[in-house]
């Protein structure tokens, strides 16, 4: 017999807890956040880098709460499929990585320069590097099995504490990003910085390249790869 708290059958809502904490962080993946945060914040002391990281967590953790209420209705309104999302989340993360490659003397670029009264902390932290068409892809697909859990108001509880333990994770990591900074100096930074770029890139490109696969695909045209 499944165990229960409160009348809440736990058996189906552990797992849904697990797969969706453990695939939200994988897709949000601090440790490549890291680096971008580190960069565009360079200029601000621990406390500033608190708060943009406060901020950030937020902002994506109202993202989260945004597409898993609403996000389906309204891809359906605009007629947007998930696959231009995703093409859209990888030109955009493809000119990140290429920033974030940039030579140290060339800068990193208007998108990455970032003045102290711009809105970093949602634009590019929570969205796209923290809620990207990935995470907004694993939030979209939940809907499905929100609709056949025995208690929906179980599942949509248990979908939002597994994002906000992501988030949490996602926070701590950055919100000590000065120590690591102290621990690898600033030459590490650069390096894995420049490094974390390429993969960016790569990852926005794989994007675009999916997306385009994808949309081909849903109007009847098979490509052999």
């Amino acid at each position: 017999m499944a165990s229960s708290l409160g009348g809440i059958e736990l058996g189906p809502i552990l797992p849904l807890f697990l797969s969706t904490f453990t695939t939200l962080l994988a897709v949000i993946n601090p440790l490549e956040v890291l680096p971008v945060f580190l960069s565009i914040t360079h200029d601000r002391g621990e406390a500033g880098r608190k708060r943009v990281a406060f901020q950030a967590s937020l902002y994506a953790l109202l993202l989260v709460l945004f597409f898993l209420f609403f996000g389906a209705f309204v891809l359906k309104i605009f007629g947007v499929s998930l696959n231009m999302v995703r093409v859209a989340g990888g030109i955009v993360l493809t000119r990140i990585g290429f920033e974030l490659f940039s030579p140290s003397g060339s800068g990193h670029g208007a998108f990455l320069s970032a003045g102290p009264d711009d809105n970093i902390a949602f634009m590019p932290l929570a969205m796209p590097l923290m809620v990207g068409p990935g995470a907004i892809a694993t939030v979209l697909g939940m809907m499905a099995t929100i609709e056949h859990a025995p208690s929906e108001t179980a599942a949509y509880a248990t979908i939002l504490a597994a994002a906000g333990l992501a988030i949490l994770v996602t926070y701590l990591c950055l919100a000590f990003a000065g120590r690591l900074v102290a621990a690898i100096g600033r030459m590490g930074i650069d390096a894995i910085t420049r490094i974390v770029g390429f993969f960016v890139s790569a990852m926005g490109v794989s994007l675009v390249f999916d997306g385009v696969i994808g949309a081909l695909g849903t109007h009847g045209v098979k490509v052999v790869l």
